[in-house]
């Protein structure tokens, strides 16, 4: 039987059943949706959080207190571990051999700039850190200069801007040279950073760096929890770098052997890990949802195929009577079982996509297509046809044609 005649009939099994038709085919459709909806927007966060990796260096440890990805509560012994501090940090730096580059991150204010009759919003991140920040977090000088050792060791009050508080300062003037203030300190623009762009609307340009020096001066706090980090060599000495650096913090920090570390070191490649695990999380969650409601979507279309059985008995004993064999009703009832299930599952993979890429519109990144999502949804939906289409098909090729024939 050509497949053009074949979905003529089950266009017309359709349009003869339209109630039960809508039925079936919105519960298929809602199941390709919901899996597909779950992976393209699990798709979207992961092609966003590995566009956003990109732009940060590639060969940079980073030891903090606690983990930088956490689900769930802390565990009792993570929470109350010690604060990781300035003196630390520069220990640190002092043993180690292979790794450089050694900065401190932190965050010592978020208040509001001010030049002259404008200022910004209360929301402008102020940090301190020394003359590695800018590469440690692949930062680069748009104009003007970085802070030298010296700017560094006397605590001067210079600062190095992003790009929203140029924009929102300095709409008439260039920054550099000017005189700032916030948070009752005046401090003179040396730098100004080429943007980066946001995640999950967190800007990474709502920021003035200042010398940790002056911000430890300015807000005190030597014993405040930082975040340190320092850079491999290269790429390949990333392992070895990671096995200095814990050794050395674990004897800064007293750790006695066989002990846990009471520190967290991460990396593009273990937050990639943490990463992966949380959506290959979401990926099954959605795909169970699919698959239940999918299942009785299938349970759908066997029951509308049987009820078209019983209504084409008659139907099926002619096409006997003229020479049709099994093969052919059982290929065309298939064929009109998947062709059900086709229509259901491309309307639920076009909803699904464009649904699931409302996440794209809301952290601002590119739209994603889950080429393998659609192949597996295009696919599983031929087998569904296949699992719930072949029983009412063998029933109908088995139906007696003379039975068939005095039907009413």
């Amino acid at each position: 039987m050509h497949i053009k005649e074949t979905t003529k009939q089950a266009l017309d099994s359709l349009k003869a059943n339209k109630l039960r038709s809508f039925l079936t085919l919105l519960a298929l459709v809602i199941g390709v949706f919901s899996v597909i909806v779950s992976t393209t927007a699990v798709a979207v966060l992961d092609n966003y959080f590995k566009n956003t990796m990109s732009i940060m260096g590639s060969d940079v440890i980073t030891i903090q207190k606690t983990p930088a990805v956490q689900m769930g509560e802390l565990d009792k012994n993570v929470r109350n571990r010690k604060n990781i501090g300035f003196e630390e940090a520069l220990t640190l730096e002092e043993r180690m051999e292979i790794g450089e580059g050694m900065s401190p991150y932190e965050t010592f204010s978020a208040t509001k700039i001010s030049f002259q009759d404008e200022e910004t919003e209360p929301n402008v991140m102020v940090r301190g850190s020394n003359t590695n920040f800018l590469t440690n977090n692949a930062y680069e000088l748009e104009d003007g200069r970085n802070f030298t050792g010296d700017d560094i060791q006397y605590g001067r009050n210079f600062a190095i801007i992003g790009k929203d508080v140029q924009n929102d300062l300095f709409k008439n003037e260039y920054p550099l040279g000017k005189t700032i203030r916030f948070d009752g300190r005046q401090y003179q623009v040396i730098g100004i950073l080429e943007a980066k762009g946001q995640i999950f609307g967190q800007s990474f340009d709502n920021f003035v760096l200042i010398p940790y020096t002056t911000a430890l001066n300015v807000y005190g706090g030597r014993s405040r929890n930082i975040s340190v980090q320092v850079r491999a060599p290269e790429i390949s000495f990333i392992e070895e770098t990671v096995e200095e650096v814990t050794g050395i913090m674990r004897v800064i920090r007293k750790v006695s052997p066989g002990e846990n570390n009471d520190f967290e070191i991460e990396t593009n490649e273990s937050l990639s890990g943490t990463f992966d695990a949380f959506t290959g999380a979401l990926y099954m969650g959605g795909f169970a949802i699919g698959f239940i409601t999918l299942l009785g979507a299938g349970i759908g279309v066997m029951n509308i195929m049987l009820v078209s059985v019983s209504e084409r008995t008659r139907e099926i004993g002619v096409r006997k009577a003229v020479g049709a064999t099994r093969k052919a009703i059982v290929s065309q009832f298939l064929m009109e079982a998947i062709f059900i299930c086709q229509i259901g599952g491309i309307i639920g993979m076009i909803i699904g996509i464009g649904v699931g890429n409302l996440m794209a519109v809301w952290i601002e990144t590119e739209a994603v297509i889950p080429i393998w999502s659609v192949a597996g949804g295009f696919f599983g939906m031929l087998i569904v046809g296949l699992i719930f289409g072949v029983y009412p098909a063998f029933k109908a090729a088995k139906l007696d044609p003379i039975e068939s024939l005095r039907y009413e």
